[in-house]
């Protein structure tokens, strides 16, 4: 009974090690851009919405299905962008796979959570083209943390300060001489606001997540879950961490120019 236990735990905490980070900022991302999206509306009303949702909203949907097609599921429907419904959808990508294939079931959490590495891969884009200065302390700085094999009081210390170190390269002074920052800063924006997943992306995800842990369940019990070195893991989460760090920061900038305006609404109220 205590080996089903174990057995259980560990594939528990080896799931969490390989999706947690992600669903983690998935969620604050979505609060982040629900709350902001309120304020926007609010202040300019549904037009707020379109502005960033022209940019951010087909490259959400483009995220789903480029690895909607990487897992061999097919595209039966795609709408990059359209004015809300009455469920607020700006866009959607409906597909169908193969339920006898464990490989397009695992393919549902990473194409469930695709918008999150899309958007962000996108925002990195952005900063090799418009703030290359960025972009290369940005490089710099994810390199030598994956340089770290394992997790204790002084590695830690040291991950923080990377991550510091990452958001620092982003406001280097340099920036605010350069029109293209401020460009930079409005197309992450709109990217970064419509990042995050809806509803029907969580329960995409979820699916995969319970294939995800039944495979690690299987490698547990044939003792194969060794082969699957614990430095690598700790790599994978510093890299993924690293890289969502952008997105959450804008995202956060998002929420809080949100907030100034429906400040400025309300004190032009009154």
């Amino acid at each position: 009974m205590n080996f089903v236990v174990e057995l259980l735990i560990k594939t528990m905490i080896g799931t969490v090690y390989l999706t947690g980070m992600v669903i983690l900022a998935g969620l604050f991302l979505g609060i982040l851009r629900t709350e902001s999206i309120k304020n926007f509306q609010r202040s300019f009303g549904i037009k707020a919405v379109m502005i960033t949702g022209f940019i951010g909203v087909p490259i959400h949907e483009l995220s789903h299905a480029i690895v909607a097609l990487l897992f061999g599921h097919k595209i039966t429907a795609i709408k990059l962008l359209q004015r809300p419904n009455d469920n607020g959808t700006l866009g959607y990508v409906s597909h169908s796979y193969n339920p006898v294939s464990l490989y397009q079931q695992v393919g549902n959490f990473f194409i469930g959570v695709a918008p999150i590495f899309g958007g962000t891969f996108a925002i990195i884009a952005l900063m090799r083209v418009l703030i290359p200065i960025s972009y290369n302390e940005f490089i710099s700085t994810v390199i030598k943390s994956l340089t770290i094999t394992e997790l204790n009081r002084t590695t830690i210390d040291g991950i923080l300060i990377s991550y510091g170190a990452l958001i620092k390269s982003i406001f280097l002074l340099k920036n605010f001489t350069n029109p293209f920052f401020y460009l930079y800063i409005f197309l992450g924006i709109c990217i970064s606001t419509h990042i995050s997943l809806s509803n029907e992306d969580i329960k995409g995800a979820t699916r995969g997540i319970g294939i995800i842990f039944l495979i690690l369940l299987v490698l547990n019990i044939f003792s194969l879950s060794k082969y699957i070195v614990a430095s690598n893991i700790i790599k994978y989460n510093i890299l993924i961490i690293g890289f969502l760090i952008v997105a959450i920061i804008l995202s956060l900038i998002t929420f809080f120019i949100s907030l100034i305006f429906l400040l400025i609404k309300g004190l032009r109220g009154k």
